[in-house]
């Protein structure tokens, strides 16, 4: 009991006691996570001029972009994409708020008619944009189709950014005016006018050899230069690659597999009866190279011109008889047989002419598309039907129904083209028939209305039936490259990545300046792991790991790790270097200089005296010697007759002597010349305005610690 009374009393002092210890268990927590006490979470993306991007807006919006970008663009491609406009969208709307400007509703509304002046859908009988039929369609989207009015909503926004952008720039190109004195100034620029007599002593006269630039040099230039050497945070590493590329023995093996269907099989090695017909002995050749011989590229029953063979090849394929077979041949990335299935005659070009009808679901279909298939082979035949009895009305069906917009305005034309041009049904159609044929072809497209308007220049085409075989490595050479990759990254992890390479005679790929957000490496392309790996907080200077790439393998090092802000000594050296030498060049000439004249200058220094003449400060370039603006700066600081001190140039010391000015013409008025200031005013706006406005912003980038690259 008395324990318990002294709890009891000391019930306050415990509560404080685990108050403290829960406080400072969310505080260790809080340090862990540094996020939760700095500027932001790792919800946020970016944060623009004070304002927000969150990851889960941005990754809506990636995924967007990503499906209208197709395949071919990368995953890194598009966020950067959508980054970049995200970054513009922000620092632009902080203009437009500042400054209260916005598009509203009826602006709107004329935006919109005049983008869609010239589609059809949104035009009534007279020719002109209806309103009405904007509004069916946006009702219509909406109530049909979530994917597809929320394009509409974007190509609105799309819309309003264009016209506020444009309303911006013209509001700051309203401010950038050219006055008369401006327009005086100019004229003098271009029209004052000196001519001079100079030495030169070129910075090249003295050998680079002699002279000395230390650390020391090279640090002091790169703080006089911060902005010039300011850079990212990066990596530098190296790696070799282990490709899986097929052996020479690989290649033996696909052509000796090939060589049974050339010459035939009726006993395998086993001695089991399998046989297997020669290829010049098949008559459905289809089926024998899909089916039987399993080939990589299967049969295609168009007919080709000598010109769309295999160049190495052409002549072998071409002059063989129908029936008869060559190879096997190396094409590319493929072993093949080819047998010469059929010869005909065929017209190397035609013209004609087509109407378009799409259907639901056919390639490139307008929008507004809503007949079916059916439907549009009905509407296809009953056109056919009239044009069969009066083909006068082609152009009028065409303007009409056709939604080929490539065509349309040459009447449903496509002059003078090769063959294959067009697709397969297309192209088997016109060049299948004979002038003047008429008919519906079904494509991916929708149903085509063609007639035949000219053949030319019927040659030789060949039908070529192709067994081919990809050449890759088999399971013994994948095999082989892994036990070979594993082996290195095991050794390195003792010894020097460089030292076992060069024992095992493998290359190794130095890859320097890697940014956060890069994602190829050259010589192996989109590798966004590895700039992972090269940035992760973990990772150290001699760290190793392998990558999966395909067709093999990397094992890459990290070779160094380069903090943001000024470039070190060894990378700026480079540029620092031409730039110290330059400068101690200039002070060695000037210490060695005593000479006041020109002649006498000429004379020490074994050179001559030059003339140049007109010279402007609009073009500040000096005949003999190159673009010199500080020099031609200082003739234009000079009495004629009057000789300069020595003067450090671009490319050289110089002393210069004014021979000669010759001032501007006096003009009654400038405003030619201001209209020319002001002109080039506006100019520049399209230009350098909106990197201008991004320097200026306030952009933290949390791309990389939020993970979403």
């Amino acid at each position: 009991m008395a324990v318990l009374n002294k709890i009891r009393q000391r019930s306050l002092f415990l509560i404080l006691i685990i108050a403290l210890a829960l406080f400072s268990f969310v505080l260790a927590d809080l340090f862990k996570n540094s996020d939760a006490l700095t500027a932001k979470s790792q919800n946020i993306v970016a944060t623009i001029n004070g304002k927000d991007i969150t990851r889960e807006d941005f990754l809506q919006k990636v995924e967007a972009a990503q499906r209208q970008a197709g395949p071919n663009a990368t995953s890194t491609q598009v966020m950067n994409r959508v980054w970049d406009q995200e970054v513009r969208n922000a620092i632009m709307q902080t203009q437009y708020d500042e400054l209260g400007i916005s598009v509203e509703k009826d602006q709107m509304r004329d935006l919109l008619k005049t983008a869609l002046a010239t589609s059809p859908e949104f035009l009534n009988e007279a020719g002109l944009f209806d309103e009405n039929k904007l509004n069916e369609y946006i009702a219509n989207l909406k109530e049909t189709s979530p994917a597809g009015y929320e394009g509409w909503v974007n190509y609105e926004k799309q819309v309003a950014n264009n016209a506020l952008q444009q309303n911006y720039f013209n509001l700051v190109k309203a401010g950038l005016t050219g006055t008369l004195a401006e327009g005086e100034l100019e004229h003098k620029l271009e029209g004052n006018k000196v001519d001079i007599k100079y030495v030169q002593i070129p910075y090249s006269s003295i050998p680079d050899s002699i002279i000395k630039v230390s650390k020391s040099d090279i640090s002091a230039y790169i703080s006089k230069n911060k902005k010039k050497y300011e850079v990212e945070a990066s990596r530098d590493i190296k790696f070799v690659e282990f490709k899986e590329t097929p052996s020479v023995e690989d290649e033996n093996a696909i052509q000796a597999q090939l060589s049974t269907y050339l010459n035939g099989r009726f006993v395998d090695e086993t001695g089991r009866k399998d046989t297997i017909v020669a290829f010049s002995k098949v008559k459905n050749d289809e089926e024998y190279i899909n089916v039987i011989a399993e080939s990589d590229i299967k049969f295609d029953n168009r007919f080709v011109f000598k010109s769309s063979l295999p160049t190495a090849v052409a002549d072998s394929i071409y002059n063989l008889n129908e029936g008869e077979v060559f190879g096997p041949y190396k094409d590319n990335n493929f072993f093949k047989i080819s047998k010469v299935v059929a010869v005909k005659q065929i017209p190397d070009s035609a013209k004609v002419r087509h109407i378009l009808i799409p259907f639901l679901g056919a390639r490139s279909a307008p929008p507004e598309t809503t007949q079916t298939e059916a439907e549009a082979k009905v509407k296809a035949d009953s056109l056919l039907n009239i044009l069969k009895s009066n083909r006068s009305k082609f152009p009028e069906f065409v303007t009409e129904f056709s939604s080929d917009q490539g065509s349309v305005a040459n009447e449903g034309r496509y002059d003078w083209h090769p063959y294959n041009t067009m697709v397969p049904e297309f192209n088997d159609f016109e060049f299948g028939g004979k002038v003047g044929d008429l008919g519906v072809v079904k494509t991916i497209f929708g149903f085509h209305i063609i007639e035949i308007e000219g053949l030319k220049d019927e040659k030789k085409a060949v039908q070529v039936g192709t067994i081919a075989r990809t050449i890759e490595p088999s399971e013994t050479t994948i095999d082989k490259v892994f036990r070979d990759a594993s082996k290195f990254e095991v050794t390195v992890a003792k010894k020097d990545f460089e030292e076992v390479a060069t024992e095992s005679k493998y290359t190794v790929r130095p890859v320097n300046g890697i940014k956060v957000l890069d994602e190829n490496i050259p010589g192996i392309g989109n590798q966004r792991q590895i700039v992972r790996w090269a940035f992760e907080e973990d990772a150290e200077v001699g760290d190793i790991k392998r990558f999966n790439i395909p067709g093999g393998y990397v094992i890459a090092q990290i070779v160094a790790k380069h903090k943001e802000g000024l470039m070190s000594v060894e990378d700026a050296s480079a540029t620092a270097l031409p730039a110290i030498r330059k400068e101690k060049k200039a002070e060695m000439i000037r210490e060695r200089v005593s000479a006041t004249t020109l002649e006498d200058l000429a004379a020490a220094e074994n050179t001559s005296v030059k003339t140049a003449s007109a010279i402007n400060m609009k073009t500040p370039t000096i005949s003999g010697a190159g673009r010199e603006p500080l020099v031609v700066g200082a003739a234009f600081g000079l009495n004629e007759g009057e000789t300069s001190k020595l003067i450090d140039g671009d490319n050289g010391v110089y002393m210069i002597q004014v021979t000669k000015v010759t001032p501007a013409v006096v003009l009654d008025n400038y405003q030619a010349a201001a209209n020319r200031v002001e002109q080039r005013k506006s100019n520049v706006v399209n230009s350098k305005l909106y990197n201008a406005l991004k320097e200026a912003a306030d952009i933290e980038d949390n791309r990389a610690k939020t993970q979403i690259q």
